[in-house]
């Protein structure tokens, strides 16, 4: 492992992808970033120690949750260490010196290409391309050199490739947001003072009456808000179920170790995934 390998934060996609807006909102820009073509080899680069942190979106306000990852964080033994949320704003990006009238097609990751649905509605012309990633079509269009063509990403992938942005804001929906983790092998000392504490775990449960009811009533007795519940198959365990759970508080509060031993004993197993503050 080379021995800048300490400032390398690994993430899926191109140079110029929002994971690459989280990482610098989250850790600011004297990082070093490793782009990843999948979710997996991101955790693998941070397993590996390729990379000392990674960012991951787990969530989005239009699309719900990044499943995938979700399956990763149980997988993989890192610690959340932040979080932060990313307004998802669209552009069409050309080749400098292509007007919007030569556009014929504009690529994109599919699901930046299902939120932006009105513009090809009101664009007929321009036929929807899927590509793996919303900056690398960027990346491709200029190293392709097409002249008919355009792609959707953000704006700083324009910037990062030289390309010309054609029109602006082409998303269907202004309230779009993706929440993003920040992962680690070892606790950080959070960047973010302000914001309230937040803890994220994974339970398993057996398919048995009110067990469930008994879980979420180990958070209620100790008054803690619940921000988030998602369910998951347990593998190798047809017909049960795996819940992660966000809520606010930090697991160094009395309160959150009530809960989390009276979680346990109602409960097949707990893993903590991760305790800090998000980045506003």
């Amino acid at each position: 492992m080379a021995k800048s390998a300490s400032r390398y934060v690994a993430f899926q996609g191109e140079l110029g992808a929002f994971s690459h807006l989280a990482a610098l909102k989250m850790l600011g820009e004297r990082i070093k970033l490793l782009p990843c073509t999948s979710f997996r080899q991101v955790f693998e680069a941070l397993r590996s120690g390729e990379a000392a942190r990674a960012i991951v979106p787990i969530e989005n306000t239009l699309h719900g949750s990044v499943l995938e990852n979700y399956d990763h964080l149980l997988e993989y033994d890192f610690l959340i260490a932040g979080e932060t949320s990313i307004r998802i704003s669209h552009q069409l990006i050309a080749m400098p010196g292509v007007s919007f009238r030569h556009v014929t097609r504009a690529y994109s990751h599919p699901v930046a290409l299902n939120q932006c649905k009105n513009f090809f509605q009101s664009h007929p012309d321009i036929k929807p391309e899927p590509y793996y990633d919303t900056a690398g079509s960027v990346k491709a269009l200029m190293e392709n050199q097409l002249k008919d063509a355009a792609a959707i990403a953000s704006a700083i992938a324009a910037d990062t490739y030289g390309g010309k942005i054609l029109r602006r804001n082409i998303e269907d929906s202004r309230q779009n947001f993706t929440r993003f983790f920040l992962l680690t092998k070892q606790p950080l000392r959070p960047r973010s003072t302000s914001g309230a504490p937040k803890t994220s775990l994974v339970f398993g449960a057996p398919n048995t009456p009110g067990v469930l009811y008994r879980a979420m009533g180990c958070f209620a007795l100790e008054e803690l808000n619940l921000t988030k519940i998602e369910s998951r198959p347990f593998r190798g365990k047809p017909w049960e179920y795996l819940f992660y759970v966000d809520f606010l508080g930090s697991i160094h509060e009395r309160n959150v170790k009530r809960a989390l031993a009276n979680l346990r004993e109602c409960t097949q197993f707990v893993k903590l995934l991760g305790s800090y503050r998000p980045t506003p």
